[in-house]
């Protein structure tokens, strides 16, 4: 472990890469990186080389920008390789910007989450126990404490998979949690009960089929966070309804590893239901994440561009919340519809998904205030190619 990261800036392995696609892409010379931050005034890319690492080995600095995306390639790196990324900007909250780059930050396009959060004071913006609260600012490092964003490589032998695509009037859906509905199974091997490898166990696909059922809707898979106070108490968030990562399936679900291994787990469990004639649905939640309302961590999106992505009040300092969970995606911005729609295309083309159940939907479809069914969010969604084919549900 290198403990003073070495700051580069366009040495020969590093190129300007392109503005699209968003996230990490490999490629046969190395990996993109893009990523969307508007406000910010600087982005650096954080390489790290094993799990265990307190501390990036290289930070690179992002010099190229190009509507609002800040890119860079990397020659040299494969899949499997561990990001984040630091971000500097004002750091106002009165103004909605958060900017602090004395924290690693998700991808808020990772594929893969390495595991789950250590908590810890510095993963928040400000100092925990200042008197001015969140108006303070934090200058300890939360790499330590934060999982890392890991490359990964769309390569995966789907056979000959095909969608069910079974019609709604002959549906029958079985709502289920991925943990709970194998984890004291006695007949599925105990290596890999409560995980993705056992819902595409033969033994849970022979009982499906004798209910009759047509569909697996899976509650949250998205890479999602255990509130602090939750773990302070030796609990956990059982049901995966705060998520961090919308195109990462949670690591808590893998059998098989962190690093990756999770995205291949997850393909081979959708691979073997299909074979068996059963679709499967998410449950997902693109009403708010796991950041919380003002007093609340800094572990992607808070850090990355505030105001970008999240409704604010009046006083930008707080946060919207029409979700009761303390704050709420802006999906009537452009960056966040993109967002969104880029998660549920990655979800139908790369990862076989036959639909989606979306929490809240009313908080999305909210126009200035109010509900709107013809709302932005609802009109791209009809319109898409993709994800217009696809099973929707809107609670």
């Amino acid at each position: 472990m290198n403990n003073s990261p070495q700051t580069l800036e366009l040495p020969v392995h590093i190129t300007p890469g392109s503005p699209y696609p968003l996230g990490a892409t490999p490629d046969d010379k190395g990996i993109n990186f893009a990523i969307y931050a508007d406000y910010a005034d600087g982005v650096e890319l954080c390489l790290f080389d094993n799990l265990t690492d307190t501390k990036e080995s290289q930070r690179i600095k992002m010099t190229e920008r190009f509507h609002q995306v800040w890119h860079v390639h990397v020659a040299g790196l494969k899949p499997g390789q561990l990001y984040g990324y630091r971000v500097s900007g004002p750091y106002k909250p009165q103004e909605g910007s958060r900017f602090n780059s004395n924290k690693l930050l998700l991808d808020p396009y990772a594929k893969a989450i390495s595991g789950t959060i250590n908590w810890h004071d510095s993963l928040f913006g400000y100092q925990i126990g200042h008197p001015d609260e969140d108006l303070s600012f934090s200058e300890t490092d939360s790499a330590p404490y934060i999982p890392k964003s890991v490359v990964i490589e769309d390569n995966f032998d789907w056979e000959d998979d095909q969608f069910p695509k079974i019609p709604y009037n002959d549906t029958i859906i079985y709502e289920m949690h991925v943990k709970g509905f194998t984890k004291m199974h006695p007949d599925i091997p105990e290596e890999i009960r409560g995980t993705y490898a056992a819902i595409g166990h033969p033994v849970t696909i022979d009982y499906l089929k004798k209910l009759g059922i047509t569909a697996v809707e899976l509650m949250p898979v998205h890479h999602f966070v255990s509130d602090r106070h939750l773990a302070e108490k030796g609990l956990s968030n059982y049901w995966g309804y705060n998520t961090i990562g919308y195109f990462a399936p949670d690591a808590r679900y893998s059998s098989s590893g962190t690093q990756g291994q999770q995205v291949h787990e997850f393909k081979e469990m959708v691979k073997a239901l299909h074979k068996a004639g059963i679709e499967v649905i998410l449950d997902v939640v693109y009403n708010h994440t796991a950041e919380g309302n003002h007093m609340g961590p800094t572990l992607s999106f808070r850090g990355v561009d505030n105001c970008s992505y999240y409704r604010l009040t009046e006083d930008k300092r707080y946060y919207m919340d029409y979700t009761g969970t303390g704050n709420t995606l802006n999906a009537r911005l452009p960056n966040v519809l993109r967002l969104i729609m880029d998660s549920l295309r990655y979800w139908v083309e790369q990862m076989h998904i036959d639909g989606f159940r979306f929490d809240l939907a009313a908080a999305l479809a909210r126009e200035l205030h109010e509900v709107n069914s013809l709302s932005a969010f609802f009109e791209i969604i009809y319109q898409d190619p993709v994800i217009s084919q696809v099973k929707l549900i809107a609670e």
